[in-house]
């Protein structure tokens, strides 16, 4: 259980992360993109399926975030060690983790506010056609843990560097590694022996099988173990530094 103190710190850091977002113009190019990038693609291919599901949208989802997420975390720790700020952030009263956490959680409500904008997509449809809230409920779900995790790992690379465009083009390697292990074009390759492996360990796969609208603890336990793993490197890294 977390200590009163501990979460009014991590709350404290969370809302400055959160609104040093909003603080800049980026911010808004950011969201902007994104949906404008989403909704013409899936509205592309929407009217030739002439069905009125989003299957092809969650299926777009993972690749933006590919982009997206790295976008968001690739600053976080690069530009405090960059600029110096990082000295005075670890000598104030707070713990490693309740800095770790708070930069995590500020990015994470930027993401979830950002999908938020993007459910006129499903009201819209809704008008044009029976939609299963099902798997739209599941894509979304889908998409914040997935996010989660391209966050987590996007961060912990950003504390490795003081160099934003280096932390982006690792932590974008990464999460696409991350994502594609399990997909079929690289299991059909590996020796069966390891298929299962590579399966479990992909990050796409535990998102198509909640985006299908079927909720398995073991693809949200998946997650929730992934992010951690990656918090916990992360505060490691800040006590090594310290």
């Amino acid at each position: 259980m977390f200590k009163t103190e501990t979460v009014k710190n991590i709350f404290i850091l969370f809302k400055k992360e959160l609104w040093s977002y909003f603080n800049s113009p980026i911010a808004y190019i950011f969201i902007a993109v994104f949906l404008i990038a989403g909704n013409w693609l899936y509205f592309n291919s929407f009217f030739l399926a002439g069905q009125a599901s989003m299957r092809n949208y969650f299926s777009l989802l993972p690749w933006m975030f590919l982009f997206f997420a790295p976008a968001l975390t690739m600053r976080l720790w690069a530009e405090e060690r960059k600029s110096g700020t990082i000295e005075f952030l670890l000598t104030l009263p707070i713990r490693d983790r309740e800095a770790v956490l708070g930069k995590f959680f500020g990015a994470l409500a930027f993401l979830l506010i950002t999908l938020l904008l993007s459910l006129s997509l499903p009201i819209t449809i809704s008008f044009l056609g029976d939609i299963d809230l099902g798997p739209v409920i599941g894509g979304y779900l889908g998409a914040l843990f997935l996010g989660g995790s391209y966050l987590s790992l996007g961060l912990f690379i950003s504390s490795l560097t003081r160099n934003q465009i280096i932390a982006f083009v690792l932590a974008l390697a990464a999460c696409f590694i991350a994502f594609v292990v399990g997909a079929d074009f690289a299991v059909s390759g590996a020796p069966k022996i390891i298929q299962p492996i590579m399966r479990f360990l992909g990050l796409g796969s535990h998102f198509y099988n909640i985006a299908k609208g079927v909720i398995d603890t073991r693809d949200i336990l998946y997650y929730l173990s992934f992010i951690s793993l990656f918090l916990w490197l992360n505060v490691k890294v800040i006590e090594e530094r310290k």
